[in-house]
C-alpha cells in the first residue's frame, strides 16, 4: 500500500515543481539569450560601428600619412605636445581643487556645507563653454574685471585661458570621486593614529593620504581624458593653441578632409583609451579603502584655525569664481552688451524662446527626452547582465558599454559622420538607411539620439553595477526558483531594488544629452538644430548676449527635469505613507 500511495501523493507535487523545471530553464535561457543579443546589437551599432569605420578611414593611405607624421612633422608634433601638456596641467590642478573642496566638505567644521556642495556641482549641469564665454567677458582684453577694474590687457586666449576654464569646468568630477572616498574611510584608523601620538598633519600624511592615492590617481587620469577630449573650449578659447580635438574638427568642417579628421581622431583615441584602462585599474583598487567594513562613526571634524582657515580660503575662492561665472551667464542675457551697454533688455531671451532659437530648444529637449529612458534602462540592463548573468564575458560587455564615455566625443562624432551619412551596407546588403546628415531619415535626428544614448549610458551602467554589488543575489535566485524568466526578474525584482541607481542614470543621461557638443557638432543639420551647436555659433559671431540666454535657459531646463524626476520617484513612497 505504501509503495502505491507514495507515487500517488507525489504526483501533484511533481506536476507543480519538478516536471516544468526543464521547460522554465529553457525559457529562461531563451529570454536571457534574447536580452544579451539585443544589448550586443545595440552596442555594436551605437558604439562599435562608428569606431570601426573611423579606424578604417584612419588607416587608409591618406589618413596613415598623417598618423605616421605625428612625431616627424613639426606642426603635428606641436599639436600632440599641446594636447598632452593641456591634459596634464588640467588634471593636476583639477584634481587638486577637487581634493580641497572634498576635504573641506567632509573633514572641516563650518557653516554652509550644503551651499558649497551645490556650487561645486554647478559646472556639471551647464553647457561646456558657459564658463569660457563668461571668462572672455570678465577677463578678456576688454574684460569687465581685467580691463575695467584693474586696467590690464590680458590675452585670455591660449593655454592659460584653457587651463583656467577647464579646471573650473572639470574639478567637480574629482570632487565627487574624492568626496565619496573620504566619506567611506573608517574614522577609527584616525583615532588609532591619534592615540599613538600622531598630530593632525601626521595622520593626514601617513593614514588618510595613502588610502586616497587610488582615488587621486583615478581622478587625475579621468580629468586628463576629459581635458584632451574637450572640443568646445579649445574652439572658443584656443586661439592659436591647437590641440588634437580642434585640429580634427578643422580638418572635417574647414578642410573637408575626412581622412585627416579620422587620423587626428585615431591619435587622440590611443592615449584616451590607454588612460581609461589605467583609471579602471586604479578605481578597482579603491576597494582597499573599505575592506575593514563600514565606518564605526563620523570622523572628528577639524576646528584648528591653522588647518581650517587656509583650506576654507581656497574653497571659498573657488566657489566664488564659480558663482561669478554663472552670475555673468545669467545677468549677461538681460543686458544689451554686457560691460559696454548694460541697459536692460529681453531681446536675447526672446530670440531663444520665441525666435530662431526656439526650434533648437524644442528639438534638443525632445531628443534628450527620447534618449534618456533608453540610456537609463540600457545602462541598468547591462549592469544586471554584467553582475548577475554573464561570467566569462562580463568584463568585455562592461568595457564595450563604457566606450561611449571613454572614447573622446570628437572621435565618436566623426565616426558617426563617416558611418551613418550613407546607408549601411554589409555583405552586399543594405541593413539600414542613412541616419545622419540632412538627407537622412527624420532629418538626422535618429543619429543624434544614438549619440546621446552612447555618451550617457556608461554613467548609469556604473551606478547600476555599484548598486547591484550591494544587493544579495539570492533575491534574484528566489524569483528564478519561483518560475520567473530573466526579463520578468529584471523588470519586477531588480529594477525596483536599484531605483536610486536608475534615478542617477536618468539624471546624468538628460544632463549629458542637453549639454554635449563635441560628438553632435559633426552631425547636426538644418532640420535638427541643437542648443549647444547654436551657442557655439552665437559665440563665434560675437553675439554673447544670445549665447548667455541660451546657456541660462538650458541650465533651467536641466534643473527642472532633475527636480521633476526626483519628485516622480518620491511620489510612490509618499502615497505609500499616506495609505498607512
Amino acid at each position: 500500500m505504501t509503495t502505491t500511495l507514495l507515487p500517488a501523493a507525489a504526483d501533484p507535487v511533481g506536476a507543480s515543481h519538478p516536471s516544468p523545471r526543464p521547460r522554465r530553464g529553457s525559457g529562461r535561457d531563451l529570454t536571457l539569450i534574447a536580452m544579451v543579443t539585443v544589448v550586443v546589437l545595440l552596442l555594436a551599432v551605437i558604439v562599435g560601428l562608428p569606431l570601426v569605420r573611423i579606424l578604417t578611414v584612419a588607416f587608409s593611405r591618406e589618413g596613415w600619412e598623417i598618423v605616421s607624421s605625428m612625431l616627424t612633422n613639426p606642426v603635428n608634433r606641436r599639436i600632440l605636445w599641446n594636447t598632452v601638456q593641456l591634459g596634464v596641467i588640467v588634471a593636476v590642478l583639477g584634481t587638486g581643487v577637487g581634493f580641497v573642496m572634498a576635504y573641506a566638505q567632509v573633514r572641516l567644521k563650518f557653516r554652509g556645507k550644503k551651499l558649497l556642495h551645490l556650487i561645486s556641482l554647478m559646472p556639471i549641469v551647464s553647457p561646456p563653454f558657459a564658463v569660457a564665454t563668461a571668462a572672455i567677458t570678465l577677463f578678456g582684453r576688454n574684460g569687465i574685471i581685467s580691463n575695467g577694474v584693474f586696467g590690464l590687457d590680458i590675452n585670455i586666449y591660449g593655454l592659460k585661458g584653457l587651463v583656467f576654464v577647464l579646471t573650473l569646468s572639470f574639478f567637480p568630477v574629482s570632487y565627487m570621486n574624492l568626496k565619496g572616498m573620504l566619506e567611506s574611510l573608517d574614522p577609527s584608523l584616525d583615532e588609532a593614529a591619534a592615540n599613538l601620538g600622531a598630530n593632525k598633519l601626521k595622520i593626514f600624511t601617513s593614514v588618510t593620504l595613502p588610502m586616497l592615492i587610488p582615488g587621486i590617481a583615478g581622478s587625475f587620469l579621468l580629468l586628463f581624458v576629459e581635458s584632451i577630449a574637450d572640443l568646445a573650449n579649445p574652439l572658443v578659447l584656443g586661439g592659436d593653441y591647437t590641440v588634437l580635438a580642434s585640429r580634427a574638427y578643422l580638418a572635417v568642417t574647414g578642410e573637408y578632409n575626412v581622412a585627416g579628421g579620422a587620423a587626428y581622431s585615431l591619435v587622440l583615441l590611443l592615449p584616451a583609451l590607454s588612460v581609461f584602462l589605467l583609471q579602471r585599474y586604479w578605481v578597482s583598487r579603491k576597494n582597499v579603502v573599505s575592506v575593514t567594513g563600514k565606518p564605526a562613526g563620523s570622523p572628528e571634524l577639524i576646528t584648528a584655525p591653522a588647518l581650517r582657515i587656509p583650506i576654507l580660503i581656497v574653497a571659498v575662492f573657488v566657489a566664488s569664481l564659480v558663482v561669478l561665472m554663472y552670475a555673468t551667464v545669467i545677468f549677461g542675457g538681460f543686458v544689451k552688451i554686457f560691460g559696454v551697454n548694460n541697459d536692460f533688455t529681453l531681446a536675447h531671451y526672446r530670440f531663444v524662446l520665441a525666435g530662431i532659437g526656439s526650434d533648437a530648444m524644442f528639438t534638443t529637449t525632445l531628443l534628450a527626452l527620447i534618449a534618456t529612458p533608453i540610456a537609463g534602462l540600457l545602462g541598468m540592463l547591462i549592469a544586471w547582465l554584467v553582475v548577475r548573468k554573464l561570467k566569462r564575458t562580463s568584463g568585455l560587455m562592461d568595457f564595450i558599454g563604457m566606450l561611449g564615455l571613454s572614447v573622446p566625443g570628437t572621435v565618436i562624432g566623426i565616426g558617426y559622420a563617416i558611418a551613418f551619412n550613407t546607408p549601411t551596407i554589409f555583405g552586399g546588403r543594405q541593413w539600414f538607411p542613412a541616419v545622419a546628415g540632412g538627407s537622412a531619415i527624420l532629418g538626422g535626428s535618429m543619429a543624434i539620439v544614438m549619440v546621446f544614448v552612447a555618451r550617457s549610458l556608461p554613467s548609469g551602467q556604473r551606478a547600476g553595477i555599484a548598486a547591484l554589488q550591494q544587493i544579495n543575489p539570492a533575491i534574484d535566485e528566489a524569483a528564478t526558483s519561483l518560475g520567473a524568466d530573466s526579463l520578468t526578474t529584471f523588470r519586477t525584482v531588480t529594477l525596483p531594488l536599484i531605483r536610486p541607481a536608475l534615478l542617477s542614470g536618468l539624471t546624468y543621461a538628460f544632463a549629458r544629452s542637453m549639454t554635449t557638443l563635441s560628438p553632435i557638432v559633426f552631425i547636426t543639420t538644418p532640420q535638427t538644430k541643437i542648443m549647444t551647436s547654436q551657442i557655439l555659433a552665437e559665440v563665434d559671431a560675437g553675439r554673447f548676449g544670445n549665447a548667455f540666454a541660451y546657456c541660462a535657459i538650458l541650465i533651467v531646463i536641466v534643473l527642472s527635469f532633475i527636480g521633476l524626476l526626483n519628485l516622480a520617484m518620491l511620489l510612490p513612497s509618499i502615497r505609500g505613507i499616506q495609505r498607512r
